[in-house]
C-alpha cells in the first residue's frame, strides 16, 4: 500500500523519475525471469512482517488480541510452504510468464501516466479481476472434479496464513495469473499502472491470508473491502466469500458469510 500513497500523494514528478528509469531499462522488466523473480520475490517480503508477528506471539502478548485464527504457523511451516511456492513458480509459473511475453506486445510510453490517471486504472484492474475471480472461484467450488483438481490444495490451510495466499495447485496459480494478466489487457492500461496493480494484487492476498485483524488494516478503514476476516470464513466453511477484493459481488448473489465478531 506504500506504493499507492506514493501514488496519490507523490505527484507526477516523482512518477516521471520512477518511469524514466523503468523505461530505461525496460528490456530487463520485459524478462520473464526478472518478472517471476520479482513476483515470488514481492510475495516473501509483504508476508515476512506476518512471519515475524507469529514468531514472536509468544512472547508478545498484544498480538494474541488481533490474531483471529486459532493456532500460530511454526517457522518450518512458513518455510516448507516457501519452498513449495518456490518450485511452482519455477515449473509452472515462469513458462507461463516467458510465453505470455513472447505474444503480447507491450507499449512502453515514454511518458508516465499522471497520478490520478495510473489510480484509476488500477482501481479498474482490480474491479476487473475481483469479478473474474469471484466467478472463477464459484465455478470450482460448485464442481467437484474442479474443487479436487484445481482448488483443494489451497484450502488444507483451514486457519490461512499470509505466505499460504500463493501455496495452491499450479494449475490455480497460473489461472490466477492469467485472470491477472486478462484484467490488465481489458482495462488497457499503462505498464505502469499494471505493474501497480499487480503488486496491490499481491498484498490483497497477503492481507486476505494472513489472519490478523488490525486496526489499520484495509477492510477496516474502507468497509467495501472484505479483509483477513471475510476471506478466513471462506476456508472455515469452504462456501461463500467468494470474492478477493470486494464485497459487492458475495452481496449480489447471495453467497455472503456472517463474520464472527470475535
Amino acid at each position: 500500500m506504500i506504493a499507492v500513497v506514493l501514488l496519490i500523494f507523490g505527484g507526477d514528478p516523482l512518477l516521471q523519475w520512477i518511469w524514466d528509469f523503468m523505461y530505461k531499462e525496460r528490456h530487463v522488466f520485459m524478462s520473464a525471469h526478472w518478472s517471476v523473480c520479482a513476483a515470488f520475490g514481492t510475495h516473501l517480503i509483504f508476508s515476512a512482517p506476518f512471519m515475524l508477528l507469529d514468531a514472536f506471539s509468544a512472547h508478545v502478548e498484544w498480538i494474541h488480541k488481533y490474531r483471529i485464527r486459532r493456532k500460530v504457523v511454526g517457522l518450518h511451516q512458513w518455510f516448507r510452504c516457501a519452498s513449495r511456492i518456490l518450485w511452482k513458480y519455477m515449473v509452472g509459473v515462469l513458462p507461463l510468464t516467458a510465453l505470455f511475453l513472447s505474444v503480447r506486445r507491450t507499449n512502453f510510453p515514454e511518458r508516465a501516466p499522471s497520478s490520478f490517471h495510473a489510480f484509476r486504472e488500477c482501481v479498474s484492474c482490480m474491479l476487473m479481476f475481483d469479478m473474474l475471480f469471484y466467478m472463477f472461484h464459484y465455478t470450482i467450488h460448485k464442481i467437484p472434479w474442479l474443487y479436487h483438481n484445481i482448488h483443494s490444495i489451497h484450502h488444507l490451510h483451514r486457519d490461512t496464513f499470509a505466505l499460504a495466499a500463493q501455496d495452491s495447485s499450479i494449475s490455480e496459480l497460473l489461472s490466477l495469473q492469467t485472470l491477472a494478466f486478462i484484467s490488465a489487457m481489458l482495462v488497457g492500461c499503462h505498464p505502469f499502472s499494471e505493474i501497480l496493480f499487480h503488486l496491490v494484487n499481491t498484498w490483497m492476498a497477503v492481507e486476505d491470508h494472513c489472519g490478523y485483524n488490525f486496526p489499520w488494516a484495509l477492510h477496516r478503514l474502507l468497509p467495501c473491502f472484505g479483509g483477513a476476516p471475510h476471506h478466513l470464513a471462506h476456508h472455515h466453511h469452504f462456501k461463500g466469500n467468494f470474492a478477493p477484493y470486494f464485497r459487492h459481488w458475495d452481496y449480489i448473489f447471495g453467497t455472503s458469510l456472517p463474520i464472527p465478531l470475535h
